[in-house]
């Protein structure tokens, strides 16, 4: 520059960016592959199930946050589609002697189909997105409380469904017998590719669009944008990837009912999504991250604690209600959640890291 001042490359060119993503994926990729290899024996059984619930978590709070918090559009209902990713895929992956005792009416030619846990998880996902695009066609016209309201209304009608069609589900009985295929590998495979995808969606020209919806609807309109595509969109993606975890939390628990998708997991996730930050991917891995611990911590106070000199006495559902409290209390002092909309800027990390060398700036 002519009155001599220096400016790093990363400001004029994109080597060194590519070189902090690709170092950023390198370390998180080394993560993943390095749990599974080393958690035998770096873990116990314990931590291992902590960490596939903080993993599922990640995956449905990345996921409500591209409709809820990049849309605009408050849906209630994402659960439901947690259930049919979670109830598809057991099905698909119960073994053919189980499905004759415990599925005896199934169609015949879904009831000699023993797939393998990956495609089930994946049609389990088409059939949510399928569901979700015929729901959204109706749902995504309307805005506020409006859409929030009828969301909450394809949950209630999931829950009577999966009571009701005893064919498939069960009815109201515990749907057992899912082969335990979950492992760490499975679960944090699906979350970063659930992060990555969500995040480079926001950071596209189709997630400029949906955050123009968000901030203004009439305006964006004005400029030619489609709000109902816009809302469809991440209404869908959102959907498929729910499903994922829902499939992953199914054939982690191996058994559960449809009492596992109602109001109680839709507080827990929306509260883990506000708590963290609607509208920034950080924050919702850090919302799924801290609740999933602190209600783990509390779960296990509630039998009581005795540290000699005091001794709590055991408060069953005490979690519940620390948990409710917290909730409140960020509502109330950072009502945009710990991130609000900002994001970790792991290339300014990197910076420090590897600093610009005199040879790389530009005079």
């Amino acid at each position: 520059m002519s009155d001599g001042t220096q400016v790093p490359s990363q400001r004029v060119g994109h080597p060194r960016q590519r070189l902090y993503t690709v170092l950023t994926g390198v370390l998180l990729a080394s993560l993943v592959v390095g749990t599974p290899a080393y958690g035998q024996w770096l873990a116990s059984g314990y931590v291992q199930r902590i960490l596939i619930g903080i993993g599922i978590s990640v995956i449905l709070v990345v996921s409500l946050n591209l409709s809820n918090g990049f849309t605009g559009v408050f849906s209630l209902g994402h659960v439901g589609f947690m259930a049919i990713g979670a109830y598809t895929a057991s099905i698909l992956t119960l073994p053919l002697s189980l499905k004759e005792v415990n599925l005896p009416d199934l169609p015949r030619w879904l009831a000699g189909v023993e797939m393998g846990f990956l495609p089930a998880t994946l049609i389990g996902g088409v059939l949510a997105v399928i569901v979700a695009f015929l729901v959204g066609l109706s749902l995504m016209r309307l805005s506020g409380p409006y859409v929030a309201m009828a969301t909450m209304g394809f949950l209630v009608i999931m829950q009577v469904v999966l009571v009701n069609w005893d064919t498939m589900t069960r009815g109201a009985r515990t749907f057992a017998g899912v082969p335990p295929y979950t492992t760490l590998w499975w679960v944090w495979g699906w979350a970063m590719l659930a992060v990555y995808a969500i995040w480079r969606l926001s950071r596209s020209g189709y997630g400029r669009r949906m955050k123009a919806v968000r901030d203004n609807e009439i305006a964006a309109q004005s400029l030619g944008i489609s709000v109902m595509h816009s809302r469809l969109l991440a209404f869908c993606v959102s959907a498929f990837f729910t499903a994922v975890a829902g499939s992953l939390w199914a054939h982690f628990i191996t058994a559960f009912s449809p009492k596992s998708f109602y109001f109680a997991q839709t507080f827990s996730v929306i509260t883990m999504l506000v708590i963290g930050g609607m509208g920034s991917v950080s924050g919702s891995i850090l919302g799924a991250v801290l609740i999933t611990l602190v209600s783990e911590i509390l779960r296990n106070a509630e039998r009581g604690v005795n540290l000699g000199f005091v001794h709590v006495p055991p408060v069953y559902g005490g979690s519940q209600i620390l948990i409710a409290v917290i909730f409140v209390l960020v509502i109330i002092f950072w009502p945009k959640g710990l991130m609000g909309d900002r994001e970790v800027q792991f290339n300014r990390l990197w910076e420090r890291l590897l600093p610009v060398r005199p040879s790389e700036e530009v005079g």
